[in-house]
C-alpha cells in the first residue's frame, strides 16, 4: 500500500511553505533533538477527509544563487513529476503572471499527473482582480487561497484528493517493497546487481553515481520483492547545488514508501554521522530496517572482529536496538541470500498479529513480575491491551493514569512482548490511553 505523493511546487516566495504547513496544521520544526535527516521539513503526512497523503514542500530547496534559479526551478518540477501524483501549483495573485510562472505551466502542461493551480495572497483585493488572467497558464481553473488566512484551502484540498483512493480503498501489494539505504559508494548498486543478475544500474566508484531511485523485481523462494536502490545521502553542506542536491528528495520518497529498510553500512570505514541520520529517518517512518555490513571480504578480520563490530554498532545506532546486523559481501556474494531469507523474516514480524489474550498473558506476567510505578500514593494500573495495527505492530494498553507510566517502564513492556515474540527488525509502538476516555 503506498501512500499517493503530493508536491507543491512554485517560484520562491509566493507561499509554498506556509500553504504547507496550513495543510498539515502545524509549524513544521527545523530542528529536533531526535535522530534523523536534516531534510529541510519537506516531508509531512497530511490528510483530508477520508484521505490521506505525503505532503512535500519543495520550498527548502530553493536556492538563491540567481546563476542558478531557473536550474533551481526546473529541479523542483522533475522531482514532482518523478515522485508526484497531483502538484498544487502556487503562483502568487498580487504579481499577476510572471514570466516565471509561464515557463513552469508549460512544463506542467506536457505531464499526465493532476496540477492543481493555487492562486495565493487571494485575501487582497489585486488577486481579487487578477486571478482570471491565469486562465492564461492553460491549467484549468485557478482556485483562490491565502496561504496565510485559511481562506480557500479546503477547495484546493478538494480538488487535490478528488481522484486519489480513499483509505479504506487502498489495498495493499503483495510484493515486498525494500529500500537500499546509505552513503555513497557504500555499495548499494552493487548488491542491486547481484541480486538481479544483471547490470541493472551503473556501478561506479565515483560517489553519488545513483541521482534516482531505480526499482527492480527480485524472486526469491515463494516471494517477490521490490528493491530500491536509491543515492546515497550525503552531509548538507557537501551537497552541491544541482541535481544531487534535489535526488536527496527521491531517496527520502524511496523510504517513505518501502516496508523495509536495508542500511549499508562499509565495513571499512564503519559508522558515521551520516549512516545515523539515514537511519534516523527510518527510525521515525517506523520502517523495518535491517543492519547489512557491506565490503566484508575487504576487513582483515580475528576471532572476535565480527562481535566487536556488531557492539561498535549498537553502541552508535542504540535507537535501532530491534534491528538485525549481517555481515555481507556485495562484490562475492558472501551471506547476500541469508540476507533474502532476513529480509522475509522481518517482513513476517512488521505484519505480526498478538491475539489478544495471548498479549494479556504476557501484559498481565510483566506486571506481576515488576509493579507499575507509583506517585504521591498513586500507583498506575495497566487494565488489559489489544493490538490495533501492523506494519508496524502497534499496541493500545488501557490504564488508569498514563501520567505514571514513565518511559522506561513502557519500555520494560516493550521487552517483554519481545521476548515472546521476537519481532527483530520492526519497532513496535505502545500507546497509553486512560480507560473511559475516548
Amino acid at each position: 500500500m503506498e501512500m499517493p505523493i503530493v508536491s507543491i511546487i512554485g517560484r520562491p516566495n509566493v507561499g509554498k511553505s506556509t500553504l504547507f504547513n496550513k495543510i498539515v496544521g502545524k509549524k513544521i520544526s527545523i530542528t529536533e533533538d531526535t535522530p534523523g535527516v536534516t531534510r529541510d521539513r519537506i516531508y509531512q503526512e497530511a490528510s483530508w477527509l477520508n484521505y490521506k497523503f505525503l505532503l512535500v514542500d519543495t520550498g527548502g530547496l530553493d536556492l538563491k544563487d540567481d546563476d542558478v534559479f531557473m536550474s533551481s526551478i526546473k529541479a523542483q518540477i522533475d522531482i514532482a513529476l518523478d515522485t508526484s501524483d497531483v502538484i498544487i501549483f502556487v503562483v502568487d495573485g498580487t504579481e499577476g503572471i510572471n514570466p516565471t510562472d509561464l515557463e513552469i505551466s508549460n512544463f506542467l502542461r506536457r505531464t499526465k499527473i493532476k496540477v492543481v493551480l493555487a492562486v495565493n495572497k487571494f485575501d487582497s483585493k489585486i488577486t481579487k482582480d487578477n486571478i482570471y488572467d491565469f486562465y492564461e497558464l492553460g491549467l484549468g481553473e485557478p482556485i483562490g487561497i491565502s496561504s496565510e488566512q485559511g481562506i480557500g484551502v479546503g477547495d484546493l484540498l478538494d480538488e487535490v484528493v478528488e481522484d486519489l483512493t480513499p483509505v479504506n480503498e487502498l489495498v495493499e501489494d503483495d510484493k515486498i517493497r525494500v529500500t537500499l539505504m546509505g552513503k555513497p559508494n557504500v555499495g548499494k548498486s552493487s548488491l542491486l546487481n547481484y541480486l538481479s543478475g544483471e547490470k541493472r544500474a551503473i556501478v561506479t566508484d565515483i560517489p553519488g553515481t545513483t541521482r534516482d531511485s531505480i526499482d527492480s523485481v527480485i524472486k526469491h523462494k515463494d516471494n517477490e520483492y521490490i528493491f530500491v536502490d536509491t543515492a546515497g545521502l550525503r552531509k548538507k553542506k557537501k551537497i552541491e547545488p544541482g541535481v544531487e542536491r534535489y535526488s536527496v528528495i527521491r531517496t527520502l520518497t524511496a523510504i517513505e514508501r518501502s516496508n523495509i529498510c536495508v542500511l549499508m553500512i562499509d565495513a571499512t570505514v564503519g559508522v558515521t554521522e551520516q549512516d545515523s541520520k539515514i537511519a534516523g529517518f527510518a527510525h521515525e517512518n517506523n520502517k523495518a530496517i535491517i543492519i547489512a555490513v557491506n565490503k566484508w571480504d575487504a576487513i582483515e578480520k580475528e576471532t572476535k572482529t565480527m562481535k566487536q563490530f556488531e557492539n561498535q554498532i549498537r553502541l552508535e545506532l542504540g535507537f535501532l536496538f530491534y534491528a538485525p546486523i549481517i555481515f555481507i559481501s556485495a562484490k562475492t556474494g558472501q551471506r547476500v541470500n541469508e540476507l533474502l531469507d532476513l529480509i522475509e523474516i522481518v517482513n513476517n514480524n512488521y505484519n505480526h498479529r498478538i491475539q489478544t489474550g495471548v498479549l494479556n498473558d504476557i501484559l498481565n506476567r510483566a506486571v506481576l513480575a515488576n509493579q507499575p510505578p507509583s506517585d504521591k500514593g498513586k500507583r498506575g494500573k495497566l487494565y488489559y491491551g489489544t493490538q490495533v495495527s501492523v506494519r508496524p505492530p502497534r499496541f493500545t494498553l488501557f490504564v488508569n493514569d498514563k501520567e505514571l507510566f514513565h518511559f522506561s517502564y513502557v519500555r520494560y513492556l516493550e521487552n517483554q512482548i519481545r521476548t515472546t515474540f521476537s519481532f527483530d527488525g520492526t519497532p513496535i509502538i505502545l500507546d497509553l490511553k486512560n480507560r473511559g476516555v475516548k
